[in-house]
């Protein structure tokens, strides 16, 4: 009995942290960039009464053992990084990456992050920066009187003056790409860091390489699905719900025992 309520704990934290992600995804859903988590669950170590090929009393060969489940627990929580939904805001900063790859942000404490959130604003120097004042690296600057601005899908920013009809290019927008983005650490506020997991950064031009292109006067959405988090959500209630019969089973089957003694 008590390996029951012990298992079925194991399974009630575990349905508890899937809660725990699902309601950080759908709180995300309108978060721009924003990768949707998925839990992966692994069971506990096994109590072997009688290892698979043992021998039985008989002299014989057991065929599958006797092994004895003790639970689950959480194994790793990872980033899904799908695409996200691509939506036109006509703000000529705006940039979506279509594609794989991230913006390198220069942080204040001088480190690198990376992002998918191109949402972009000027600052008092005209430097391309996030909706925090960090700026992209490498830097982008948007000089006095500039009227229009084009960013190319290769990333090359053409700065219009008033009655210059040519356009001057003033800089290119790079691209950073992961071995394994999974790999990366979360920051928050939209932004992530590079681990041993991740591997090292490959730097590289917009549409090269395997890098995607960018999209002027768009932003990637989140990747969350409501109706994929609302079914997960229903599954983990049923699932938590069961574990928790289970343990009141066990509590039921104690007290018959204790009246019978």
């Amino acid at each position: 009995m008590f390996r029951a309520m012990s298992t079925a704990a194991s399974g009630m934290e575990a349905q508890q942290t899937r809660m725990d992600i699902i309601s950080n995804n759908l709180a995300n859903v309108n978060t721009n960039g924003f990768k949707k988590d998925q839990a992966f669950f692994e069971d506990l170590i096994y109590q072997t009464v009688r290892k698979p090929g043992g021998r039985t009393k008989q002299g014989g060969i057991s065929p599958g053992g006797i092994q004895i489940g003790q639970g689950s627990r959480l194994a790793a929580v990872t980033k899904d990084h799908r695409q996200g939904e691509m939506v036109q805001t006509g703000n000529q900063f705006d940039l979506a990456i279509e594609g794989r790859g991230f913006f390198r942000i220069l942080s204040p404490s001088g480190d690198f992050t990376y992002s998918r959130d191109g949402s972009f604003r000027t600052d008092s120097e005209g430097r391309l920066v996030t909706r925090h004042g960090e700026p992209l690296d490498p830097p982008v600057e948007i000089p006095p009187e500039t009227v229009q601005v084009t960013i190319s899908r290769e990333g090359v920013v053409t700065a219009y003056r008033q009655g210059e009809p040519e356009g001057t290019e003033i800089g290119k927008v790079e691209l950073v790409d992961f071995p394994n983005p999974g790999g990366l650490e979360s920051l928050g506020y939209n932004q992530y860091r590079q681990t041993e997991a991740s591997g090292e950064p490959i730097t590289g031009d917009p549409g090269e390489n395997g890098l995607g292109g960018i999209a002027q006067g768009f932003v990637e959405q989140s990747n969350v699905k409501v109706v994929e988090e609302m079914i997960a959500l229903i599954a983990t209630q049923r699932a938590y719900e069961l574990n928790s019969k289970i343990i009141e089973t066990a509590d039921r089957m104690m007290q018959n025992i204790t009246r019978i003694r």
